[in-house]
């Protein structure tokens, strides 16, 4: 059997203590057996990341980011170097990187970093020398040679971009859970896992809150047509494939929900109704690196506007303070910022053909008195804001709504 070169990723849950690390090596020896090369990423231990961020913000409560990418990128270190130090028990090669060592070369913006390009010599020095690589997933290192991290789940994104600056055979994401579900299998026990997903639906089920797979990385298997496989590495059972284009000429309309409580929704209020006025509030936004995901202006009756939109919840305080120096260069009133919010979303390539998805999601949600605070809507998905406390609910009424929980593939 002709060997492979295969790049791997094993999350914070597979190599959470010293037993899931042994049981991650023997699964990487089990490929290096047949002769295959092998770039492995993993993420910190367990929630040492969760650990580390709230030690810091017990010194500091808004620390500064380039001091926050030097803590927190310690925590892949470590779990690089053990995993290392394993296979070097059992015999076989192999050598630990970090980011910067490796040659993930990013953009200047900590915490959220960018990848730019990727030095490929000194891993495929070790590879051609028969040694598993083992890399530090998660960061990078700046065109000023600073340290950087790519932002929450950033080691799929470190993995999936080896895999394309490695022209690898295969790129293998493995997770606590069996694959890519209907909806979260925690809070939905009837979901249903999916033997394939395409891109663009994976795109917005990740984007939409789906925690399995990081929406940069899926960005980057799409562009570069890398296929994903997404598996457990607690059991050996055939996981999702993460692909190009569907299997199937005709299949379900909606191929999965997504619940997202990780957002709160920030509003302008009494913005001057002028032309303009919204262009310059998101442009001064984007320029503070600051990501919008929904948008809903009020209609103006006085003149006067109220603009709303929401923002991933780790990033409210430096967004409230750059609204406020906004609306106060507008001639705005107050701001207003809701963290109690949750965003539920309903995706499928189907509904590009399909008529009423929209209308029999609203009119669910309306039957089990929930009511909708914003809606944004894309080719294939529809996203409705309700109240934190309704969220789940939400789910799993539109879970039952599109026959999720009996879907075949």
């Amino acid at each position: 059997m002709q060997s492979k070169l295969i790049v791997q990723k094993y999350g914070g849950s597979s190599v959470g203590d010293v037993g899931r690390i042994e049981r991650v090596c023997d699964r990487i020896i089990s490929y290096a057996k047949k002769g295959n090369k092998l770039a492995v990423v993993v993420s910190a231990m367990g929630d040492t990341t969760d650990e580390l961020i709230d030690l810091a913000r017990k010194i500091n409560p808004d620390p500064e980011e380039r001091e926050m990418d030097m803590l927190i990128s310690t925590g892949e270190q470590i779990s690089s170097a053990l995993l290392a130090m394993a296979i070097h028990k059992r015999g076989y090669e192999a050598i630990s990187f970090t980011g910067s060592q490796v040659g993930i070369i990013t953009d200047k913006y900590h915490t959220k970093a960018k990848i730019l390009k990727i030095e490929t010599d000194r891993i495929k020095k070790e590879l051609a020398a028969g040694k598993i690589v083992i890399v530090a997933g998660f960061q990078g290192k700046s065109i000023k040679s600073e340290i950087t991290t790519l932002g929450r789940g950033g080691s799929d994104l470190s993995a999936v971009a080896l895999a394309v600056a490695l022209s690898a055979d295969m790129c293998e994401i493995y997770t606590d859970v069996e694959g890519i579900y209907t909806a979260d299998p925690r809070i939905i026990k009837n979901a249903k896992k999916l033997d394939y997903i395409t891109f663009d639906e994976m795109l917005e089920l990740a984007a939409r809150g789906a925690q399995v797979m990081q929406t940069r990385a899926i960005e980057v298997g799409k562009k570069f047509n890398m296929p994903i496989y997404v598996r457990s590495s607690f059991s050996k059972k055939e996981g999702t494939i993460i692909m190009d284009k569907r299997p199937h000429i005709e299949e379900s309309v909606v191929r999965g929900v997504a619940l997202t409580e990780n957002e709160a929704k920030i509003t302008i209020c009494d913005v001057p109704d002028k032309p303009g006025i919204a262009a310059r509030i998101f442009n001064d936004l984007a320029k503070q690196n600051v990501n919008i995901d929904m948008i809903v202006q009020n209609v103006s009756h006085k003149k006067m506007t109220d603009i709303s939109f929401t923002v991933s919840k780790d990033t409210v305080a430096r967004t409230l303070k750059i609204s406020k120096k906004i609306a106060d260069t507008i001639g705005a009133g107050g701001i207003i910022s809701d963290e109690a919010i949750a965003k539920v979303s309903v995706v499928g390539v189907g509904m590009k053909s399909q008529s009423g998805v929209a209308a029999r999601c609203f009119s669910c949600l309306a039957k089990h008195k929930i009511n909708i605070e914003m809606i944004s809507t894309s080719e294939i998905s529809i996203s409705c804001v309700v109240k934190k406390e309704l969220g789940k609910e939400a789910l799993k009424v539109l879970h039952k709504e599109f026959g999720l929980d009996k879907i075949k593939e």
